[in-house]
């Protein structure tokens, strides 16, 4: 199943670190099969609000994803983005192509359903 690093991007500057960072971060990411799946365009908000842009790259899982941002080739780069953007990274498994929201639903319904032991039994004796 995929997984995705996503980060939420605010407060972005064009630091010339950050053009050093988008020169290298591509073969950081090419021995884990990561790929670019979003790269920072503004986002069309059409509820809420949202600050800065995101960027999304596909793994083939999550065991690979934390591999790379672990790995010492992204570890030598990172400070190039984090000194420069306030953000925030999360890796995160994906849903496969079977998935069913009816599911997850119901998981959630049953997480909340009354157990035995919270039902009332009648007032104490």
């Amino acid at each position: 199943m995929p997984a995705y690093g996503f980060a939420h991007l605010r407060e972005r500057r064009h630091h010339p670190e950050i053009l050093d960072y988008l020169d290298r971060i591509q073969a950081t990411l090419d021995p884990f099969h990561g790929r670019f799946i979003v790269h920072g365009p503004p986002a069309e908000v059409v509820e809420g609000t949202w600050p800065g842009s995101m960027v999304l790259i596909e793994f083939p899982d999550l065991a690979v994803a934390r591999a790379w941002y672990r790995s010492p080739a992204y570890q030598e780069i990172k400070h190039l983005r984090a000194d420069h953007i306030n953000g925030d990274l999360l890796l995160i498994d994906g849903v496969g192509p079977a998935y069913d929201p009816r599911r997850r639903g119901a998981v959630l319904r049953a997480a909340e359903a009354p157990s035995a032991d919270d039902t009332d039994l009648g007032p104490a004796r």
